[in-house]
């Protein structure tokens, strides 16, 4: 009888903790649009050949660039970044930013550019020195800084600020919250100044200047789409929806250069989570579960290349065991296409163009 009334208490207090308990998260009401389905986002395996890179040196490359000559740039969850040879030889290490480097680019007047999602957004020089850019923006710190990209004809860069309110290790805590805590961001070289662009994005993710630099693509992960601002024209200053309605949550996007966007997928929606977005109430519950009992991602590798209006060209997945994934960065050079993640242990690498991939 002891044990049960024991028992007994312990039930209401668990239940009492879940309904009463102060939240970290003021949840926000959306309802997100139907799942898409059809041949666009049909699963395949394409990515199933894939080779890997670099095994080894380190956990989650995150964002990885590719220089003219062929170099590849990531950074790593222990705060280094490494340039390797193409094929993944020659690890070299080029600094510690003391962080976590997420985003790689390349500066408009050399050096490598990190957005790093404790540190801000910084610069290392050609011998390894760093230079901290920018850290806030109207006054308000930076709290997960995570991709970054340059003008190819200017002195700025534009990078992203995910979330004001939740750093790199409270990702569902942002995502469960849906309050569009997330900023696009500019730092021009010649003033040194930091500007905001755009705020009140959902988890403000991967940044693509596009062909002339006559926009910006900002992906807003939480909200499944991305989003163009524009820098040119009679629209520039405003923005509106390059994709809208992903079938999963879109991580770092770049520009192939000539007309392609290569989005990475980092999983799979859920139906889970997409019914409790429109439910603050059953988020704040679920914000106070131990972080096991949330809900998480699918391990799914999925990339996806988008032509300049936005539509899918190509779908390459992958969902297999052993599958490379989670995605969080596509980048294409020559004839291939290298792979970025936030906790795989290499480079992934998949010759391209391949035959009968799904378009």
């Amino acid at each position: 009888m002891r044990l049960l009334g024991f028992l007994a208490l312990v039930l209401i207090a668990m239940v009492a903790y879940l309904l009463l308990w102060p939240a970290r998260i003021a949840p926000q009401a959306w309802t997100p649009s139907v799942l898409p389905s059809g041949p666009t986002y049909a699963y395949n395996e394409a990515l199933k050949p894939m080779q890997r890179l670099a095994g080894g040196v380190g956990r989650g490359p995150e964002g990885i660039a590719i220089d003219a000559a062929g170099r590849i740039y990531a950074g790593y969850d222990d705060g280094r970044v490494m340039m390797f040879n193409r094929d993944g030889s020659g690890g070299l290490e080029l600094a510690n930013t003391g962080g976590r480097p997420l985003g790689i680019g390349f500066g408009p007047r050399g050096g490598v550019l990190v957005a790093d999602a404790v540190k801000g957004l910084l610069q290392i020089s050609a011998k390894g020195n760093q230079h901290i850019l920018s850290t806030e923006s109207d006054g308000v710190p930076f709290r997960f800084v995570d991709d970054v990209d340059a003008q190819r004809n200017g002195h700025k860069v534009f990078f992203s600020d995910a979330s004001s309110r939740f750093g790199v290790h409270e990702v569902m805590d942002d995502v469960l919250e849906h309050g569009a805590n997330g900023r696009l961001l500019q730092y021009d070289f010649d003033t040194g100044q930091t500007t905001t662009l755009l705020k009140d994005l959902y988890f403000a993710n991967g940044v693509a200047v596009g062909p002339d630099d006559a926009y910006v693509l900002v992906n807003e992960t939480s909200a499944y789409r991305v989003r163009r601002y524009w820098l040119k024209g009679d629209k520039a200053g405003t923005s509106d929806i390059f994709i809208d309605n992903l079938p999963g949550f879109p991580d770092n996007i770049n520009f192939d250069g000539h007309d392609r966007f290569w989005l990475a997928i980092y999983a799979p929606r859920t139906a889970m989570l997409d019914e409790l977005l429109p439910r603050p109430a059953l988020r704040k519950i679920v914000s106070r579960l131990p972080k096991a009992l949330q809900p998480g991602p699918v391990m799914h590798g999925w990339a996806l290349a988008l032509d300049l209006d936005g539509k899918v060209v190509a779908n390459l997945q992958d969902a297999s065991d052993g599958a490379y994934a989670p995605i969080t960065s596509v980048e294409a050079f020559g004839d291939a296409l290298y792979f970025g993640s936030l906790t795989a242990t290499a480079i992934g690498r998949l010759g391209w163009p391949l035959a009968d991939v799904p378009r």
